[in-house]
């Protein structure tokens, strides 16, 4: 739970900031920080699949191809399921909230919780982060999110007041019940080599975000949040 409390601060700390701040931030500070944030998130994900890796050469090539499988059997469950394109939706609905918020409006505070809760729940980090905080006890996923969430808090809480301090409770009560299934989960998958597959994959799936972020290359990475259950079933097979 240690990523889902770190991302619950984070939300409150950038909240109150945008509410007690009238300075906004320049565009070429914005730049900037995205640029430090795409290189943390590149660092983060290379190291976490390079860690699942090691192990010596045959051990490396295998987790590489159990990555590859999974990726593209992750896909088109995805794409099956359609989880890009619902995530979309709900993130237009929320975008569309943002664009039409006044200061003066009458239900600011409930736009701001429901804006807030729909882009802090819904995207891929929530997710993949909440999996490796339950099954490998690794929150760096959650904690970079922490940082892009505050960050937009302060925004939100400037447009929509006080009301984006609410969205904490929903986004404890998603992010904290995954990462608690998750670890129900963990006993059965003890054996190192399934462990290492979840990371690497998972490993690939952050680096794929700082892709986006850095607007490098449009991925719908929802569509591959599957893979995270096909490289544990695949490295099983392939005893």
């Amino acid at each position: 739970m240690t990523g889902t409390i770190l991302n619950a601060a984070a939300i409150l700390i950038g909240g109150v900031a945008g509410l007690t701040t009238t300075k906004q931030m320049t565009s070429a500070n914005q730049g900037l920080l995205k640029g430090i944030l795409g290189v943390l998130i590149v660092y983060v994900g290379l190291s976490m699949t390079w860690e699942s890796l090691n192990g010596g050469f045959f051990h490396g090539v295998k987790q590489l191809v159990i990555v590859i499988l999974a990726l593209i059997l992750g896909r088109i469950a995805g794409q099956t399921l359609r989880l890009q394109k619902s995530l979309n939706r709900l993130g237009q609905i929320a975008k569309q909230k943002f664009s039409n918020a006044t200061p003066d409006s009458a239900n600011r505070v409930s736009e701001g919780f429901i804006t807030c809760t729909l882009l802090f729940c819904v995207g891929p980090m929530a997710i993949l982060g909440s999996v490796q905080d339950g099954l490998l006890g690794n929150y760096r996923t959650l904690a970079l999110k922490s940082v892009m969430d505050g960050l937009a808090t302060v925004a939100f809480a400037k447009v929509f007041g006080w009301g984006v301090l609410l969205s904490v409770i929903p986004v404890v009560a998603y992010q904290g019940t995954i990462t608690l299934l998750a670890k129900l989960l963990e006993p059965y998958l003890r054996n190192p080599a399934l462990l290492d597959s979840i990371n690497a994959t998972g490993g690939m799936l952050v680096f794929c975000i700082a892709l986006i972020i850095l607007e490098l290359k449009k991925i719908e990475l929802a569509d591959y949040l599957p893979s995270l259950a096909f490289a544990p079933l695949i490295t099983w097979l392939w005893r």
